[in-house]
């Protein structure tokens, strides 16, 4: 039987080991996505967007940086009490030093965004709630990473979740996402499982063509510098809303 989203306990994310596995260093696959994002994010006026959203947070501060160009408000909507417990510490407490290389990269890249790591993440509000929702048409730009296939092993589900990240902008709203390719269910630390669906390229093409138009998918090689979780590289995204 297929593990779905709500069989999960989420407010039990090992947020400790996730981050010394994946975003304690600066891994050459992030700087992949931070590269490919931010050329996405350079197409946009600075301060042109509203309201934006990171679909699904999680610990991960590197998209909420990226974001900080572009976006007056930044909303990042996560479910798991212990990940909504860390974002808060990271911005009312001041951001660990090991997202300050995450932040030189966005900057060098994107030389609009805020000069310092506190100051980007100034824009960031944390929102603990249920992405699935979100209001319709309630942001501008949504940004979603690593969540849609990591929540669920249901294609069904995976679907779903795309679904409502597509319908949280509004007609015309700026999309940018990155997803794990052929990511099957994995541990993070020791002991703990979590569901993954295994997407690539096609997959995430044929969800989203439907409902986005100015779609562009790409993909980046596996990291060898990362845990090997089963995964065979990422998926990237950016398209704008039908």
């Amino acid at each position: 039987m297929a593990t779905h989203n709500d069989d999960v306990d989420w407010d039990s994310w090992p947020v400790a080991d996730y981050l010394a596995e994946n975003y304690r260093d600066l891994h050459p696959s992030d700087a992949a996505v931070i590269t490919h994002h931010s050329a996405f994010y350079r197409r946009l006026a600075p301060g042109s967007v509203d309201r934006s959203v990171e679909f699904g947070a999680g610990p991960n501060l590197y998209p909420l940086i990226l974001a900080a160009a572009a976006s007056r408000r930044i909303e990042a909507v996560e479910a798991g009490t212990s990940n909504v417990a860390y974002l808060e510490r990271q911005i009312l407490c001041g951001p660990d030093a090991s997202w300050r290389p995450f932040h030189a990269l966005c900057r060098r890249l994107n030389p609009d965004l805020p000069a310092t790591l506190a100051g980007a993440l100034a824009h960031v509000n944390v929102v603990h709630a249920d992405v699935r929702e979100l209001e319709p048409a309630g942001y501008d730009l949504a940004s979603m990473h690593f969540v849609a296939e990591g929540a669920t092993e249901d294609y069904a589900e995976f679907t779903d979740f795309c679904r409502a990240f597509v319908r949280c902008v509004v007609p015309g709203g700026h999309l940018v996402a990155a997803f794990m390719e052929n990511m099957p269910t994995y541990r993070i630390g020791p002991v703990s499982r979590w569901p993954g669906c295994p997407v690539d390229p096609e997959i995430v093409t044929r969800v989203f063509t439907p409902m986005t138009r100015d779609l562009s998918v790409n993909h980046i090689d596996t990291d060898p510098t990362l845990p090997d979780y089963g995964d065979s590289g990422m998926v990237l995204l950016t398209a704008v809303a039908r």
